[in-house]
């Protein structure tokens, strides 16, 4: 059985074998958001069923490419879709490709999500950058052995969010007159939707939106030593007292409707970064 790094090894090989450049950032495109990855200049492809070492995703909305090329005058690789706990992955799988990423040569990750707004100010179609999270999934996938090639032992999370980044995105935000908020986002394991006092626990807690993925990307990209930048969709209000059923095709629904101002402010954001 391969280890940690032999994988990484063997997944960054096949795909540097197959470009002819090194990636500055990465980007991972959340639920009815990948379409970003469309508008690629110079694309290479890979489905993840055909890449070794990488898991498959299974949701809806999540297209299961990884595409490599320019944006915005920076060289990129996007997952068109990412893994989730609640398909059956350890968190070591679900984090891999960053891992891999981070081999490949990335400097700095864009990590995207789909989730519910547990904050009154913010709405269906809100667009959140992420200022702190809150681990509620139940597992780490930095649990196990540590390589050190990879980071530290115990890495500190005080700062896990780039504040200039953040402020960077604030400025683009404006200047594209895309309203944007921030706060902290809460995952949980899925792949349920919480129940109302679950939902008043995280509230209290300090939670402004609620989701089932991002968090571990972040931990593994920064003990990786990456710069990491999150951005939440609202696709739903997960407000205890006056929540209302979701399903998975409306989150996508609403995602889609979002997606114009999001892939202006992500592009936007590509074009202004220095690294």
């Amino acid at each position: 059985m391969k280890n940690l790094l032999e994988a990484i090894n063997e997944t960054s090989s096949y795909i540097r074998d197959r470009i002819n450049f090194a990636p500055e950032i990465g980007l991972i495109l959340g639920s009815g958001l990948g379409t970003l990855a469309d508008e690629i200049n110079n694309p290479i492809i890979f489905d993840y069923k055909d890449i070794p070492n990488f898991p498959v995703s299974t949701v809806e909305g999540h297209e299961g490419r990884l595409v490599l090329g320019e944006l915005e005058g920076k060289k990129v690789i996007a997952m068109q879709g990412r893994f989730h706990y609640y398909e059956g992955y350890s968190l070591q799988q679900v984090t891999f490709p960053v891992r891999v990423m981070k081999a490949l040569g990335i400097q700095m990750l864009l990590v995207t999500n789909a989730c519910g707004g547990m904050n009154k100010e913010l709405y269906p179609g809100a667009l959140m950058i992420i200022e702190d999270h809150i681990n509620f999934i139940g597992d780490n996938p930095l649990i196990g052995h540590n390589y050190d090639e990879l980071g530290p032992r115990f890495p500190d999370m005080s700062s896990a969010y780039d504040k200039e980044l953040i402020k960077l995105a604030e400025n683009v935000g404006k200047k594209h007159n895309i309203e944007t908020k921030k706060g902290v986002y809460a995952a949980i394991s899925g792949p349920y939707y919480f129940s109302k006092a679950e939902l008043r626990m995280l509230r209290r807690i300090g939670g402004d939106t609620i989701g089932m993925s991002t968090v571990p990307e972040v931990i593994v990209a920064r003990h990786a030593g990456l710069r990491v930048l999150g951005i939440s969709c609202v696709t739903d209000m997960a407000i205890a007292d006056e929540i209302v059923s979701i399903s998975h095709e409306e989150v996508v629904k609403v995602a889609n409707e979002t997606r114009p101002k999001f892939i202006k402010l992500v592009k936007g954001i590509l074009n202004e970064v220095t690294l």
